[in-house]
């Protein structure tokens, strides 16, 4: 018997396998497609000749442990501990993971706002806990009045995404305060922050768990070095938690990959030094607002885009259709493959909106727009 047997395909693979199959421009999955930078090739390059291919030490290596307390640092004004509160890992999603599995027991509750990133709920349901579904409004902001209402004395964690995916939405002020107004009333509970997306912010400044004092004691912040720099391939990415959870988490970790990659950790304790990640902002507000000009003569309305590197368009003044049928659709019919954003819901809305990527090329986006500007 299947223990997701709700589970199939996601849709990010039957996107981009309609998109190869039909000679689409692929602005579906997230990932770029432009080189990554030179400095970082070479490094890698030079590491790859080195005596760096053996197990790194199970939490990570003590170089990039101490490049990742520095860039936390510099950041966020944290200081973390480079042995007790960091974990390297084979990228978010094995860390999400990692986390659920140490963490939740059976009957716990999980509380998850959707639209979300696919892979929450299926670890929570290995772990044995029960995933709690709570919308987010219309505008992809949280429902704080809904959220106080649901978390109990089941709930053991909360999965936030600042910024988020698939909308692009941020959080402001009010809504950390809101949410710190709901774990003090229920101090077990903990704080899962995931914020793959931390760097890629445009007008709005990013606000992040870690520098939210009152939350640090109970919060476990994910971060990707793949959505960083470019190198989703990679899979690397990393976890910062208090040491009472990061003890728990590191007896998972050790038995899921024990370690991550030895040559891609040394790389990126050279460059994480090298790197200002605080240009990642301007960069991608240029692709943005590409994007978004071209759009300007469609029939496609645009959300709010505050960060990450997608971008939500309400298809309605096109189609009656619902998301997954016009996507697929806009595959066959204009070559171009989107996101259904109701994929990422358990229960799906029909608000007519769909998820495009605009991590791509200028060269890309404009072929892409001109198509979609036909419709």
């Amino acid at each position: 018997m299947s223990k997701l047997p709700s589970v199939g395909t996601t849709i990010f693979s039957v996107m981009s396998k309609m998109a190869a199959e039909h000679k689409a421009v692929n602005l579906s999955q997230g990932f770029p497609n432009f080189p990554v930078d030179q400095n970082l090739r070479d490094i890698y390059v030079r590491n790859v000749n080195l005596d760096v291919h053996q197990y790194a030490p199970m939490p990570g290596s003590p170089a990039l442990l101490s490049a990742i307390q520095g860039l936390i640092q510099l950041q966020y004004g944290r200081s973390c501990s480079a042995e007790n509160e960091l974990l390297v890992t084979a990228g978010a999603t094995q860390g999400i993971f990692t986390v659920i599995q140490a963490l939740i027991q059976s009957s716990d509750e999980v509380i998850v706002l959707d639209p979300c990133y696919d892979c929450y709920d299926p670890a929570i349901t290995l772990a044995g806990g029960k995933a709690i579904h709570i919308p987010l409004n219309d505008d992809y902001l949280p429902d704080w009045d809904k959220i106080a209402s649901t978390v109990s004395s089941k709930t053991k964690m909360i999965i936030t995404n600042n910024p988020h995916n698939p909308s692009g939405r941020m959080w402001d002020e009010n809504d950390f305060i809101a949410l710190e107004h709901i774990l003090e009333k229920y101090p077990n509970v903990i704080l899962l922050s995931d914020e793959v997306y931390e760097f890629i912010t445009f007008e709005k400044k990013h606000i992040s768990a870690h520098s939210r004092s009152n939350l640090l004691e109970r919060s476990i912040i994910v971060s990707s070095f793949g959505k960083t720099f470019h190198i989703t391939g990679w899979k690397m990415g990393y976890l910062a938690a208090p040491l009472h959870l990061m003890k728990e988490i590191k007896k998972c970790h050790q038995f899921i990959v024990f370690s991550v990659n030895s040559v891609a950790q040394a790389t990126l304790a050279e460059y994480i030094v090298q790197t200002d990640v605080n240009e990642l902002g301007a960069f991608y507000q240029q692709k943005r607002d590409l994007f978004r000009q071209l759009l300007g003569a469609s029939k496609f309305n645009l959300l709010p885009s505050d960060g990450t590197y997608f971008q939500i368009a309400d298809y309605s003044k096109i189609s009656e259709e619902d998301d997954v049928t016009f996507t697929k659709r806009l595959v066959t019919e204009f070559g171009v493959a989107a996101i259904p954003v109701s994929v990422f819901s358990e229960q799906p809305t029909n608000l007519k909106h769909i998820r495009f990527c605009f991590a791509k090329t200028d060269e890309t986006l404009i072929n892409a727009t001109e198509r979609l500007c036909k419709i």
